[in-house]
């Protein structure tokens, strides 16, 4: 405890000193995290082909490019989201002007995920650091490869006394949690959430929690060949591509017409095998399960014979190299594990309706997901989606890109998490919108007889309601003012 309070200490006093907020400070940071991926790529491949097996493609794509593309972005754009923002003042103020001005948080602790161990730790100190705030930063023990990468490197680039890590598991993050933060960060599951928002409850810390929930897929029906085929592409490439279906926005199941099931289904085996290779044993391009506990709770979702009856392809597992098959499960009962947890892994339940507008209803009637994918081409139905369901962001007729764009904010609602960032909403994440307005001592008025009260009421009233008429109120009022002042 010792050690982590000190840490807190010293990365207090540098803040508290001023310089994480200038824009030199901020952009060196920015610059010596690219320099960081740019030295260090292939230590990074390696550390996540030792913790999840990915492949140097993926771990690019998923880790490495995103945190270069936000770093980038933050770096070019600083200056411009650390400008003060005017505001429009009331005229009845007038002489008067007003700003928005973003102040760093302060101290901000960020938990990290084990399934993105890269992107999920930087991608937020990216924002923490645009902002001007000073770091600690906690990777997930989980994938102890890239947390002792992250613990040995980080200090080599990055100022030393305001951006630390902190490596270890529940006992440490415990003792950070009884600490006092200026923000906390978190990318999790909400069981470890909730213990989160306990411990920030207790000094009044705001929280960001990026959770997850069961993305649903809506697939209508596509009477273009060619626009099914890509959408089935997507939909395989969206569930086992990224850390093979251990992301929090990956696709969790699909909804789709009974009559439209059977094509579905034999177009994803067709490009499973394309993909990922024929069986168990000639897979590749895929992450692995992260370790024993998390591949035990994959393989004890088939164990319940009724969904086990349910799978149409694949189910094998390789339990020495904590691998399981691409799977695809028809029609699994509703009140299964499968259908109420987050999957969290390479199996696909496939689940039929009568009709696609149905989809609607069954995702209202579980908790809000992280994300909505759906590939259609009516316009009408689109907007009922869009109208009727609530999620964290809604993507049609694609899956899981909506992460990459810096524009769009990445974030939950409900279950699924609150708060959001990337791109200038992370800079907003960690900043404090304080509001600042000048007011003038050149005109002051002050009626001082009983007969001008009701005028001022009017006056107030009026110049609230319509900023011109204000205007034009204050100077009438003023020159009667003058007036009244020069009879007396």
């Amino acid at each position: 405890m010792d050690r982590v309070e000190e840490m807190l200490g010293e990365v207090r006093t540098t803040f508290r000193g001023g310089r994480t907020r200038g824009v030199e400070w901020r952009k060196a940071q920015l610059q010596a995290l690219l320099n960081l991926l740019a030295e260090n790529e292939d230590k990074i491949f390696e550390a996540l082909r030792q913790d999840l097996g990915k492949h140097p493609v993926e771990a690019y794509r998923d880790e490495v490019g995103v945190v270069k593309k936000s770093a980038t972005n933050a770096f070019r754009c600083v200056e411009k989201w650390m400008a003060p923002q005017k505001g429009r003042i009331p005229l009845v103020f007038f002489p008067a002007r007003g700003a928005v001005v973003s102040e760093p948080l302060g101290v901000v602790l960020i938990f990290a995920s084990w399934n993105f161990p890269i992107s999920l730790a930087l991608d937020p100190v990216i924002g923490a650091i645009s902002a001007g705030n000073t770091v600690v930063l906690k990777p997930s023990d989980l994938a102890p490869k890239c947390s002792s990468f992250l613990a040995n490197t980080i200090p080599l680039y990055l100022d030393p006394e305001a951006i630390k890590v902190v490596e270890g598991g529940k006992d440490i993050s415990e003792q950070l949690l009884q600490l006092k933060w200026d923000k906390i960060f978190f990318t999790g599951g909400p069981q470890v959430a909730r213990l989160i928002m306990s411990a920030a409850a207790k000094h009044l810390t705001p929280v960001t929690l990026e959770l997850g929930g069961k993305c649903p897929t809506i697939l209508d029906t596509l009477s273009n060949s060619s626009d099914l085929q890509v959408a089935v592409k997507r939909i395989a490439g969206g569930k086992w591509g990224p850390c093979n279906g251990q992301a929090c926005i990956g696709i969790d199941y699909v909804l789709v017409e009974t009559q439209f099931a059977s094509v579905l289904i034999e177009l994803l085996k067709k490009f499973i095998k394309r993909f990922y290779g024929e069986n168990l044993k000639t897979l590749e391009n895929l992450a692995r399960i992260v370790n024993k506990h998390h591949f035990k709770r994959v393989h004890n979702l088939l164990k319940d014979p009724n969904v086990a009856a349910s799978v149409v392809y694949g189910g094998s597992v390789d339990e020495e190299n904590m691998v399981i098959e691409p799977t695809i499960l028809l029609n699994p009962p509703l009140d299964a594990e499968i259908m109420t947890e987050e999957i969290f892994g390479p199996l696909l339940p496939i689940i039929t309706l009568n009709n696609i507008e149905e989809s609607i209803q069954f995702i209202n009637s579980r908790p809000k997901p992280l994300a909505i994918y759906a590939f259609t081409k009516n316009d009408s139905l689109k907007e009922k989606i869009l109208q009727e369901t609530s999620s964290g962001s809604l993507t049609f007729n694609d899956a899981m890109v909506q992460f990459l764009a810096d524009t769009l904010p990445f974030g939950g609602v409900g279950q699924s998490g609150f708060g959001r960032y990337h791109g200038k909403f992370s800079f907003d994440t960690f900043s404090h919108e304080k509001a600042v307005l000048h007011r003038s001592f050149l005109i002051e008025l002050e009626p001082r007889y009983p007969p001008w009260n009701d005028f001022k009421m009017d006056f107030v009233r009026l110049a609230y309601d319509f900023d011109y008429v204000g205007l034009v109120l204050l100077l009438l009022g003023l020159r009667g003012l003058f007036r009244r002042n020069r009879r007396q």
